[in-house]
């Protein structure tokens, strides 16, 4: 089974905690670039319904969430994608804010007419696109209405901003808006269009304020804002990433999850086992006897470290090799290569793929492997035309290679290509009948598209396919891990928590099934201290397992536990295996911050598990 997150690479819809074909294409699981794959859309963490892992397993919030929109990553039902751009009568009702009796009530009434008698020619102003008059008017109102009328005033003011909105007039937008804020701190449409305005004022971090603060006071119901908090996510999360990923440390990954990688690769030339006569004079038999000497070599020394599983001394060994122009100097450069996209230095990488895939002379295996690396990353990188290139080339230089036609099949599930998948697939089985990983992969692409499109037949004859894998390949955990994610899409809760206690009982040493085991507890039984329970005990098996710790952030992000959130969204961090993974984890951190930041100013909490 590769390496991390069952099947985050088979999934089609649902774009989460992912990894995609990493950096060889391995298998659903994973691949050294986990969760930059699938990670197109963002799952915001600002109290809607969170995406959790390749099986669109969703955080079930009790108060709002249709059963069937988790595989298929609906926004949860969003309303009212209205424009808030003209001005209005009343603001949204305050607490408090009627007109009191007493004495003086004459004279306030008079001055609050003459007020709404301003404001209301100014609406006909705005509405006739004559914004500098409207301004006049609102300005007038404000400057009559009585101080105490708060409800009021906030509205004056947040119609003095949507006129300086339609001249552009950004500063004086947030100006204005900050003013009916103060007055009326559940004021949406102002604290919306504050948003906007910190927007254009490229002011990202107040515009998630606002808009988080906009997404909670409407329950998550209109899609324009929900988009804006997003967009700002995104961006926040490309900013930060960047900064830091060029900083960082690399970081090897657990020697599970680097071992189920090369396990995806069946013609890895570099991932095969050393050959008796390779081992050096230091290496004993069983007996005890010397083996064969050979030559001094970095590559040949790597080898040995790899399969003493002393993994961070292969890049320089390697290194050796190539320098000295050794005779395995290209497998040291798609060694090299190999363990630089594993520590997320895919910019290392790329030199050295490039080079073993141009020299004519190296053995074909070398180049088609390299070309399904670079072209992993590619796919990683958001780069699907190059990616393609790459995959078809290696198909055109080495037309008997399995590997090939194995990760190339997990692309075109990415790029919603299912047939062309399932073609890839066949021809994988074809060329390599035992491969239980491409049949469970091709049953998995074909319940997706049957799912997705919402075919009852095609599912059921999916759901058998299944069946016939894990019959006929009883030790194949990755099949029982692609089951459950069905059965649990199909919400068959019991039989999926069977299919990964399965899985867990073949690989007891893969966190990322005790993750997708816990998320099921949540979704099935609302079980929450199961659920943390079992991905705790991912983090216990694996403690450099990012998957466990996102997905630890987004269950206290449900709960309101922010500051226990962001802690965990920070390690995730720090584990990060490529700049868009690292991106992700930061718009989620930002998300909580954001939460933190209006449950202060506001009051304002989403619902909580």
């Amino acid at each position: 089974m590769a390496a991390s997150k069952p099947v985050e690479a088979a999934v089609v819809a649902a774009s989460g905690p992912g990894s995609g074909s990493g950096v060889g294409g391995s298998s659903a699981t994973s691949g050294p670039g986990t969760g930059g794959l699938p990670r197109w859309q963002l799952a915001l963490a600002v109290g809607a319904p969170l995406l959790l892992g390749a099986g669109a397993l969703y955080l079930w919030s009790r108060q709002r969430r249709r059963r069937d929109t988790g595989a298929r990553g609906d926004s949860g039902g969003l309303k009212r994608n209205s424009e808030r751009k003209t001005p209005e009568g009343r603001a949204s009702p305050a607490p408090g804010s009627g007109h009191p009796d007493g004495p003086g009530t004459h004279l306030e009434m008079n001055s609050l007419d003459r007020a709404q008698a301003a404001k209301n020619k100014g609406n006909k102003y705005f509405k006739a696109g004559k914004y500098e008059q409207a301004i006049q008017c609102y300005t007038e109102a404000i400057s009559l209405c009585p101080t105490e009328k708060n409800v009021d005033l906030s509205t004056f003011y947040q119609n003095r901003a949507a006129a300086f909105e339609q001249l552009q007039k950004w500063k004086e937008v947030a100006q204005d808006c900050t003013k009916a804020v103060e007055l009326n701190p559940k004021y949406v449409k102002a604290l919306f269009r504050r948003a906007k305005a910190h927007e254009k004022l490229d002011n990202k971090k107040e515009c998630l304020e606002d808009v988080t603060a906009v997404c909670i006071l409407e329950g998550f119901q209109n899609q324009q804002s929900m988009l804006l908090a997003d967009k700002v996510l995104k961006l926040l999360g490309k900013e930060k990433a960047k900064e830091k990923y060029k900083n960082r440390e690399p970081l090897m990954p657990s020697p599970q999850f680097i071992k189920s990688y090369f396990s995806s690769f069946t013609d890895d030339i570099i991932s095969q086992p050393m050959l008796k006569g390779e081992k050096s004079d230091e290496d004993k038999d069983k007996e005890g006897e010397a083996l064969e000497v050979k030559e001094n070599s970095g590559y040949l020394k790597a080898k040995q470290y790899m399969e003493e599983e002393n993994y961070d001394k292969i890049i320089s060994e390697c290194s050796k090799e190539i320098d000295a122009q050794g005779k395995y100097t290209a497998e040291a450069l798609l060694l090299r290569a190999t363990f630089c996209l594993l520590i997320g230095n895919a910019n290392a990488a790329k030199p050295d793929l490039d080079k073993v895939i141009s020299l004519q002379e190296a053995n074909v295996k070398l180049r088609a492997n390299a070309l399904i690396k670079r072209g992993s990353m590619y796919m990683q990188q958001q780069q699907p035309l190059l990616s393609t290139q790459d995959f078809n080339m290696a198909a055109d230089i080495d037309p008997q290679n399995a590997d090939v036609y194995h990760h190339r099949g997990q692309l075109k599930i990415l790029l919603d290509q299912v047939e062309e998948a399932v073609a890839d697939f066949d021809e994988c089985i074809r060329l390599r009948p035992e491969s239980a990983l491409a049949q469970a992969q091709k049953c998995f692409a074909l319940y997706r598209q049957a799912y997705t499109g919402n075919n009852s037949s095609q599912i059921q004859a999916a759901m058998k396919g299944f069946e016939e894998v894990i019959k006929t390949f009883p030790k194949c955990a990755e099949g029982y891990a692609l089951y459950a994610q069905a059965l649990t899409d199909q919400q068959q809760f019991g039989k999926a928590d069977e299919m990964y206690d399965k899985c867990i009982n073949l690989e007891p040493d893969n966190a990322t099934t005790y993750v997708h085991k816990g998320l099921l507890q949540l979704q099935w039984k609302q079980d929450l201290d199961k659920g943390l329970e079992l991905i705790s005990k991912a983090i216990e098996i694996d403690n450099k397992c990012d998957f466990a710790y996102e997905t630890m952030g987004t269950i206290e992000v449900q709960r309101g536990n922010m500051e226990k959130a962001i802690d965990m969204f920070n390690k995730a961090i720090n584990l990060a295996k490529s700049e868009m993974e690292m991106a992700h984890l930061y718009s989620l951190c930002d998300a909580a911050h954001a939460q933190t930041e209006v449950a202060k100013k506001y009051g304002l909490k989403p619902p909580t598990l």
